[in-house]
């Protein structure tokens, strides 16, 4: 008899395909079968969720025989790692499937920000190209301190294409690496003084929630821009709107909230920010990549040995 899993929200239709063809699977996000689930809680042993949703404890009690969560991510922050691993249950993440796509994504919304780009679509829709009005001019790129707030492995790929565009790279991480030739600051506000753009690629844990806040705005200055790719927790979006109304920063290129989807409103009416539907890893190929991921994991607990990408 196949095992039984919980599919917390969808994921690619092949990568589904697999799911049916292992496991019964049984689809949170199905309202259909919320009864069907209810009747098998005792005997799902799996559960694939992603990084943004993750699993709360609640859903972790309702499920005693529960041994591994597979985050098709790399965020963790919406799982207790710890209560986890007291119940001996495996989280794993898709970590290293997606480090390039989310880098790519962080240099897009460098040169979106920096170069215009959506101010640009707007204003040829809007016609007021073809009616004569000046269009402002961008910045370039070249030249740019870029500060990147958290060096993992998102943060190194980052900085290795920002300097093929000819930023200078500076980065704060708790630890200090010395096989990086940037220089390395002790905080995030140490960081932003000494940046035109700063990135943020930090995990979100309990200790950097609202990391960047109004002392970092004001340090990056009215000239800098802000760049998150990694969590909105991490940034005080009251600081963050608050700063880009009045200047102490230029501009924002903002891939993450906090309360995604629901974002602020007041986000919608700023002029000078680029906003994303947290796509960073959204293409076909990573996708896809990181659900072979996820059915490695699910492979390797059933066949009774520990998954490769546990993280707790």
């Amino acid at each position: 008899m196949k095992p039984h899993l919980l599919l917390v929200e969808p994921m690619m239709a092949e990568i589904e395909a697999s799911f049916d063809a292992a496991y019964q699977v049984h689809r949170l996000f199905d309202n259909a079968q919320r009864e069907g689930i209810e009747a098998a809680r005792g005997e799902i042993r799996a559960v694939v969720t992603g990084g943004g949703t993750g699993l709360a404890n609640d859903w972790i009690d309702r499920l005693p025989s529960l041994g591994i969560v597979a985050v098709n991510g790399v965020g963790t922050d919406r799982i207790d790692l710890a209560y986890a691993r007291g119940r001996n249950i495996h989280v794993t993440t898709t970590r290293g499937a997606l480090t390039d796509e989310v880098a790519d994504m962080g240099l897009a919304l460098i040169l979106a920000v920096l170069r215009r780009i959506v101010e640009g679509d707007r204003f040829v829709r809007e016609g007021r190209w073809q009616a004569g009005e000046q269009f402002p001019l961008g910045s370039s790129p070249r030249g740019k301190r870029l500060g990147i707030l958290g060096l993992g492995q998102i943060g190194r790929a980052l900085g290795t294409r920002a300097e093929l565009f000819g930023m200078a790279v500076r980065y704060s991480n708790r630890t200090h690496y010395h096989d990086v030739a940037w220089p390395h600051f002790a905080d995030a506000a140490g960081l932003a003084a000494d940046s035109d753009v700063l990135a943020v690629c930090i995990a979100a844990t309990p200790d950097t929630r609202r990391v960047v806040d109004g002392a970092v705005l004001e340090a990056l200055g009215p000239q800098g821009a802000l760049i998150n790719i990694a969590r909105g927790s991490v940034v005080d979006e009251d600081a963050l709107i608050a700063a880009l109304r009045d200047g102490t920063i230029g501009a924002a290129g903002l891939d993450v909230f906090e309360n995604e989807p629901a974002i602020r409103k007041d986000f919608l009416d700023l002029p000078n920010v680029v906003l994303t539907p947290h796509q960073a890893s959204a293409t076909v190929e990573t996708r896809r990549a990181m659900g072979n991921m996820v059915l490695a994991s699910l492979d390797a607990y059933f066949a009774g040995r520990r998954p490769e990408n546990t993280v707790n």
